[in-house]
């Protein structure tokens, strides 16, 4: 006996900030540039969800380290998207820091 070969659900997905949106099987959360939100990388929300995603700028002296900046230059800490039973994630987006070496005797 042959078995239809089964497929999982299919998802939609929106962005309240924008106009993009994916369908996949099966797949987790899909990652865009947003529009929206500065040219950022934010997730899609589930379509219809009401789930809201915002950019949290950084409110520190950024020195030195590589940040993740929007398109105005405003350095982003991080990507917060919120449901409307309370829930939320966070995707963090950590500076890094860079060093010359020489200035510290590891160019040896």
């Amino acid at each position: 006996m042959d078995l239809p070969f089964l497929q999982p659900p299919e998802q939609r997905w929106s962005c309240a900030r924008c106009t993009v949106t994916a369908v996949t099987r099966g797949r987790p959360n899909r990652f865009h540039t947003c529009a929206g939100l500065g040219g950022i990388s934010a997730p899609l929300v589930p379509e219809g969800s009401g789930g809201v995603v915002r950019a949290v700028l950084r409110e520190d002296y950024v020195g030195g380290e590589h940040v993740t900046a929007d398109d105005a230059g405003r350095p982003v800490a991080a990507v917060v998207t919120e449901r409307p039973d309370g829930s939320y994630d966070t995707v963090v987006n950590a500076p890094v820091a860079r060093g010359g070496g020489g200035a510290h005797g590891l160019d040896r």
